[in-house]
């Protein structure tokens, strides 16, 4: 769990009095609109379609118990009841009132979180694998390099006001699971042979109006100099990126407008001016940041003890007794690195539930869960569901028993219903369309999980806007809101991928279609999938096979 010593404590109750003499200042006509933009973004603080938004940060997606339980009170006492988690693991609260905000970041602050640079044109916050520290394919762990990354970059005055919002996605796993390539920098941890571990550098990736696959800079750059290189890539942007217009202003256009070569060849210049003097990391600074993110003795212990002991209640009798049971041990559970424990995913997809969303209730269940199962401790997703990292096997049937009743174990990870979804046009300002009818439509028409098994792992992403805060590009199947004249209509691209297997930005299906007509456009793209699947092909096995034409054919023939 990562760790904020007294000098984050002091920093956040700083900031806190700060908002809130500037809030009392803006609610009184001090202060004007355009004044206090930029003051509230720096506390993640949006106006949206109906009432204020505010965003939360939860580094690499870590949530404590206590910390659970505060969000619960929060929500309930200042907003709806609710709250939402996002694709970059964040929770957003989407009613609070604006005179409440600095109140409720008293509250975040009192169990160290905030909502600091979640917002704005400056260094979000880091993100990076919901399973990092457990998983069984890790190279090392990214956590303690994220959370230097965190320390250097929060309030860094030097870049306090960037040409456009900068974010950095840390991987430690052979597969991507975090986007890499589609962020401002995206670092990939490798083990080399002689010189240990360091990272490869992608700079110029992004989703949004542009969507950019981000390209390499260096294949290999020794740990020693991780933040003295990602200053010379921010200052090379922030010296150079365009401050003119706001949709050509990320690093994306212009790594594309000058090269990926030259881009590389004045960050390089840049680094030589800075590299043995600015910020090197020390064996202990890495250890130290290590040491925030320990496993926990029990797990220690039950590694040390797992040929002797035998689990108190069998999973395999159970899954012969109880095939829902069963079918959540498939879809949901997945290995830790330790053999005797297992990492879950809790679903927050059940039909007729906005994808992502939590009410307090289940919240204070959260905190529940994760006390009794995985060390009090769970992390937020990408995917927008939330995850118990460290359970012991001999648990399962148990936790499966508390989450079914709590609404958190529907089993659809990693399936057509495990939908990703904006807020879109109920709640978001720039949103062309609303999305989260469309994803509950699709769910309610694909009801038979058998189907849905069969079809395989499929991703299915719904953004409202081109923003693509859902990330509807890098989906095997990704709906797009648009506006025709006042009115909402779909657009639907097939064939991306984040990375999982090789990053990719998928292409227009055709002219977009009304918001009644976009399951059966979903079922008519299942049907050709199925139609030339051969044996258990994937669906992007299947599309990058075949290409767009025959699905095309099938939706506008």
């Amino acid at each position: 769990m990562y760790i904020y010593d007294q000098r984050d404590h002091t920093l956040l109750g700083e900031r806190v009095d700060q908002f809130k003499r500037q809030t009392k200042r803006f609610l009184s006509g001090e202060l004007t609109e355009e004044e206090f933009l930029p003051l509230r973004l720096q506390n993640g603080l949006y106006v949206q379609r109906l009432a204020p938004m505010l965003r939360i940060a939860v580094p690499y997606g870590m949530l404590s118990s206590l910390q659970v339980r505060k969000l619960a009170h929060i929500t309930r006492h200042y907003d709806k009841g609710y709250c939402h988690v996002t694709t970059r693991q964040n929770i957003q609260l989407n009613w609070p009132r604006l005179e409440d905000v600095p109140e409720i970041l008293e509250e975040l602050a009192s169990v160290s979180m905030h909502a600091i640079q979640t917002s704005g044109n400056c260094i979000r916050n880091v993100t990076s694998d919901a399973f990092a520290g457990v998983a069984d394919d890790e190279v090392a762990d990214p956590r303690p390099y994220c959370e230097l990354v965190r320390q250097w970059s929060t309030l860094h005055p030097e870049f306090a006001f960037l040409p456009r919002k900068f974010k950095i996605a840390i991987n430690g796993t052979q597969q991507d699971r975090v986007a890499m390539k589609f962020h401002d920098i995206g670092l990939q941890i490798v083990d080399h042979e002689q010189q240990g571990l360091g990272f490869e550098v992608y700079v110029g990736g992004g989703m949004g109006r542009t969507p950019v696959i981000g390209q390499q800079v260096r294949d290999f750059l020794p740990q020693q100099y991780l933040l003295s290189y990602l200053c010379a890539i921010v200052r090379t942007y922030n010296r150079l990126g365009r401050r003119d217009n706001k949709y050509k202003a990320r690093i994306k256009i212009l790594v594309k407008a000058m090269g990926v070569e030259k881009f590389r060849t004045l960050v390089e210049e840049e680094w030589l001016k800075i590299k043995d003097s600015y910020a090197l990391l020390s064996t202990d600074d890495v250890e130290k940041a290590r040491s925030y993110f320990t496993e926990p003795k029990s797990i220690k212990d039950a590694a040390s003890q797992s040929e002797s002991v035998k689990p108190q209640t069998s999973n395999e009798d159970m899954e012969v007794l109880n095939p829902a049971f069963s079918q959540w041990l498939t879809r949901n559970v997945r290995a830790h690195r330790n053999p005797t424990y297992a990492a879950v995913t809790l679903s927050l997809k059940p039909t007729g539930v906005a994808p992502g969303d939590i009410t307090a209730d289940q919240l204070d269940i959260l905190a529940d869960l994760a006390e009794r199962y995985s060390q009090g401790e769970l992390r937020t997703t990408h995917e927008q569901n939330v995850v118990l990292a460290d359970v012991s096997r001999d648990q399962l049937f148990s936790l499966w028993i508390e989450a079914r009743g709590a609404g958190f174990a529907t089993p659809n990870i990693e399936t057509l219903t495990d939908i990703v979804c904006c807020p879109g046009g109920d709640f978001c300002a720039l949103a062309n369309a609303k999305s989260l009818p469309i994803a509950e439509s699709i769910q309610k028409t694909f009801d038979d999980m058998d189907y849905v098994y069969d079809l395989g792992e499929l991703s299915l992403n719904i953004s409202g806007c081109m923003n693509a805060c859902a990330h509807h590009h890098v989906s095997d199947i990704g709906i797009l809101g648009v506006d025709k004249k006042g009115e909402e209509f779909y657009q639907v691209m097939l064939g991306g991928d984040d990375g999982r297997r090789k990053a990719a930005i998928g292409k227009v299906l055709g002219p977009a279609s009304a918001r009644e007509a976009i399951p059966r456009v979903v079922q008519r793209i299942l049907d050709v999938f199925l139609e030339h699947r051969i044996a258990n092909e994937s669906f992007a096995e299947v599309y990058q096979r075949i290409g767009l034409s025959y699905f095309k054919e099938r939706v506008y023939g």
